[in-house]
Formats: structure tokens, sequence, C-alpha cells
């Protein structure tokens, strides 16, 4: 495994020209100039902050190559996505695409996304324990643009305030659980320990890789089984209904935020590039990040997801200028320096040395450096319809949490609903 401090170092900084492809053996397209450059479309999702700075990319790319002109558009995420469904109903996804991890595996499979091994994109200052995550039965469909890790959050002041030491960075689950149950005693009915960490999804399928078991297979089947899931979701069965889990109703009441950001919590398990979010929800003046919990001080079951990915399409008729601007977003140090951490910790080792990471961002960084050791290969992408059933762990953990389910009801209604999906994309 190469770990996150040993990469490869990048073979160019900048970007690589029609005619570096062309020798490559790139595969054939419209050729452009500067007094007629190819024209290629790019989609991305996001807010305003977003569109700003990817503007600044997109200029950037068009001055460093004049025979590229880049045409781009955004809107929300929820949007974007029924948006490229109906594109490619009518087989007219735009040339290139910002891409999120849950999708990869419907578009891929149906062949509507290029194949990004048969165009040159300089992958070298790539983590290689990332790149898997973009790959599907051994090609590569997404070049991942950033990077985020699992983590615990913690609030420091809010330990210092009820009295309970701040985590050590390594510990078991019985050491986890006891940490939250202390919380939640000194807390008083102020603060609870955390969210019921077995209601989230990529906190189960992390759980999964401390003990080697896949949460899907190769052919989009699921690797656990009914006693898998039972296991997890009687691991916390002792802290329910204790000031260590905050109340289904507690949480409800503060929606959309979540507990952590609306200062219930002094803990919460999640995503490092929330970091931003959590700061400016709860005020706080400062939060730390811990590695998760595991009964396998070796193995961790930590990897580096994609925030979200570069693709392209099947039918782009420019492979050559969709993958010159893949390459350019991805590796160029002067984009690195536009987003920061904005979308994530920069995937290429290229773009993160051309940055200059401070307060937030830095601490963001720091986090996915000092777990560099724990990292192992990130999964494949999820099965078709991974978006549905992510959503059904939660809701059905939260009706045992309500006392609405049980555990063998959780699982059996949990299980249901994946095979059900599992056999609509069959």
């Amino acid at each position: 495994m190469i770990s996150r401090r040993n990469f490869l170092t990048a073979v160019a900084a900048g970007t690589v020209s029609a005619a570096a492809l062309a020798a490559c053996g790139a595969p054939a397209g419209q050729t452009g100039s500067a007094e007629n450059p190819v024209t290629i479309t790019y989609t991305w999702w996001g807010n305003d902050d977003r569109a700003e700075r990817t503007r600044k990319a997109i200029a950037l790319f068009e001055k460093k190559n004049p025979d590229v002109k880049v045409n781009g558009n955004f809107t929300d995420f929820a949007g974007y996505w029924q948006k490229r469904a109906t594109e490619a109903a009518g087989g007219g996804l735009p040339d290139v695409m910002q891409w999120d991890l849950s999708y990869l595996r419907d578009y891929a499979q149906r062949n509507q996304l290029l194949d990004l091994g048969t165009v040159k994109i300089n992958t070298d200052a790539f983590d290689k324990t990332l790149l898997p995550s973009g790959q599907i039965r051994g090609k590569t469909y997404g070049i991942p643009t950033s990077t985020n890790a699992f983590a615990v959050y913690y609030d420091p002041a809010k330990l210092k305030e009820i009295g309970v030491a701040e985590p050590a960075g390594t510990w078991t689950y019985a050491e986890y659980k006891d940490w939250l149950t202390k919380i939640g005693q000194a807390g008083g009915g102020k603060y609870f320990g955390a969210s019921d960490f077995t209601g989230i999804w990529w906190q189960f399928n992390i759980w999964l890789r401390q003990k080697g078991i896949d949460a899907f297979t190769g052919d989009g089947k699921l690797g656990f089984s009914k006693d898998d899931l039972r296991t997890w979701l009687n691991l916390n069965s002792d802290l329910r209904g204790t000031n260590a889990v905050v109340p289904a109703d507690r949480s409800a009441q503060v929606k959309p935020k979540s507990p952590f950001g609306s200062n219930l919590t002094v803990s919460e398990n999640t995503w490092d590039n929330f970091m931003a979010g959590y700061l400016k929800d709860s005020g706080a003046k400062e939060l730390k990040l811990v590695p998760v919990p595991s009964d396998d001080p070796d193995n961790l079951g930590l990897f580096l997801k994609p925030s979200m990915l570069m693709v392209a399409s099947a039918k782009t008729r420019n492979k050559d200028a969709a993958a010159r601007f893949i390459d350019f977003m991805v590796n160029d140090p002067e984009v690195g320096n536009i987003f920061k951490t904005s979308r994530g910790v920069p995937a290429s080792k290229t773009q993160r040395d051309g940055t200059t990471f401070e307060g937030t961002d830095k601490a963001v960084v720091d986090y996915e450096t000092s777990i560099g050791k724990y990292l192992r290969d990130a999964p494949e992408p999820p099965i078709v319809g991974f978006g549905t059933l992510e959503a059904a762990f939660l809701r059905f953990n939260e009706d045992l949490n309500y006392g609405k389910l049980t555990v063998d009801g959780a699982v059996d209604q949990w299980f249901k609903e994946a095979e059900d999906v599992i056999k609509q994309n069959a």
C-alpha cells in the first residue's frame, strides 16, 4: 500500500498539450486553434461560491489552452441529478461533468460514461489507495478532485465545561462508548454524547472493513449478512435511551441542522470536510478530529473517499479536449489554490503542494495526514440505488430510537428494501 505520505512525484505541474496527447495515442477528436477553438461543455453542482471558483478555474484553463473553449453551467445537488437523468435518457450528457460516487455505477454500467483509461490523464500524484473508488470492473470512469475521510469530531470547550477528558485518538468501541456515557452523565441533559452512531451508514461500512468484510460485491450485491447488521445495531443497544445518545425527538427539533451543529451533542461521527459548516452552525471557536474506534489497532477501516469526481460522457466527440480539461482541474496547482478545501482536500499532491492551507483548511489537511498509515484501498463505487438504501439505513435507525422498531425488525425491513432495490436494478 502506498500511504498518503509516499506519493509519487508528479510528472508535470501544468497541463498536457494537445500534441503530447496525440503522441501518446489519445483518441482522435475534433481539433481546434486559438482562432477557432473547439468547444466542450462542463457542468457541476454547488452554490454561488463554488460557481465563482469554478469560473476562475475555467478562465485559467482557457488561458493556458487557447484552442479549447469551455461552456459551463451549474445547479443545486437535487436538480443536478434530475437534469443528468433527463439528458442521459435523450443521449445528450455534457462532455465533462462533476460527479458523485453514489451515482458512478448507475451511469457507468449503462455505458454512459467514458472509460478514462482510454485517454491521457496524469494520476501519478494521486494516492493509489484512492483511485479504485473511481473504477468499476477494472475500468476507470471517475478521477477524484478531492478527498475526505471519516472521523470523530468533538468540541474541546464543551468537554472542559463538563469535566470530561479529551480522547487520546486511539480507542476500542468499548472505550468510545464509555466516553459517550461519561459525556451523557456529566452533560446533565444539556449536552448529549453523540447521535446514534449505528445509524450512520459509512460508520457501519468502516466497521465491516475492520472485520475484513466488503459492504458490496463486485457484481452489485450485498457483501454482508443479516447477522452482521444485527451485531452492529446491537453494539449500541445499551446506550439508547440514555444521555449518551441524543433522543430522536430532540434531533428532529433542530433539523435541518445536525445535533452537533446545534450544540446538542459534544461529538459527531462524519466526514472531515464538514468542519467549516460545523463551526459556522455551532459558533464553536475550535473543533477537533480523531480517528474512529476500532477493536483492531492495526486496522481502523479508514480510506480516502472522493468528495467528488470528474467524469466525461461516453459520447463526447472531443475526447482530447475533455481529457485535458479533467487533467487540468485535478492536477493544476493554481486550480488547487482557487478551491483550497471547498471541494475537500485536493486529491492530487501537485495541487496540495501548490495550495496554502490555513485555519479550518489546515485542520482538515492535518487530520488526513495524521491517518496516512491507517489508510487502505477505497471501496468500489456503491451499488445502483445506493442513495435510497443509505436513507433507509438512517430512517430505520431513527425508528429504532423512537421505539417503533426492534433491532430484528430494523434488520428485516432494511434487507427487504435492499433486496428490492437490487432486483429492480439487476
